[in-house]
């Protein structure tokens, strides 16, 4: 990673405003590990946390961010939206905007864009400028995003793009890579990664070991 583009800018801790916090997430968290017959410290290694932060998660007592639930997700063979507690009415394939209700962890805010129980996730999702720029992400699959406003920097291994509205980005999720907003006002986009761990993408490409976010 360049040492020149490490991005440190002061992030909104998400253990902060317990008012804020999601009460669904919690017990969703335990319930869904469970059903995945993983043990407490065997899902946290999978997602690259202490079995201490998973249980704090589990218990209420931290706030995830937006790649711990996705990392999770993977790690679960589901989605955000059934770990925030949210039950889809059916597989449609039309999500109207009126039903893409705002979520938000860990600073950014996301709107679910696809159907549940898909072998990939659509989410739109809003990035605040100084909001997890450093946090750098690894886990198996691929990951499609599209700049709809704003400008957005990824780093991508060694290498920084700079994206502006209508550039979009390809990438392997094993690249280590950043994401952070350019503009005070932050960025917004459109995101699709693949679920290498849903039963649907199980059925093509085999159980995937445990990732890390």
């Amino acid at each position: 990673m360049s040492s020149s583009e490490t991005g440190h800018s002061a992030a909104p801790d998400p253990a902060a405003g317990a008012a804020d916090a999601l009460p669904a997430v919690a017990p969703q968290l335990r319930a869904l590990r469970r059903r995945s017959s993983l043990t407490l410290e065997a899902a946290a290694r999978a997602a690259g946390l202490s079995p201490a932060h998973l249980s704090r998660l589990e218990t209420g007592q931290r706030q995830p961010s937006l790649p711990m639930l996705l990392a999770l997700a993977r790690i679960y063979g589901t989605t955000v939206a059934e770990l925030l507690g949210e039950t889809a009415a059916g597989r449609d394939a039309v999500i109207r905007a009126a039903d893409m209700e705002p979520t938000a962890a860990g600073g950014w805010t996301y709107y679910p864009a696809g159907a549940p129980g898909r072998g990939m996730q659509a989410l739109r999702v809003h990035v605040p400028h100084g909001s997890q720029g450093d946090i750098v992400r690894v886990h198996p699959g691929e990951e499609w995003l599209y700049v709809l406003k704003g400008r957005l920097r990824l780093c991508l291994g060694d290498a920084t793009h700079r994206l502006a509205p209508g550039d979009s980005a390809h990438f392997d999720s094993l690249t280590p890579h950043r994401i952070a907003a350019q503009d005070p006002d932050g960025v917004e986009l459109l995101f699709v990664h693949t679920l290498l761990q849903s039963p649907t993408a199980a059925l093509c490409l085999g159980q995937a070991p445990g990732d890390a976010p």
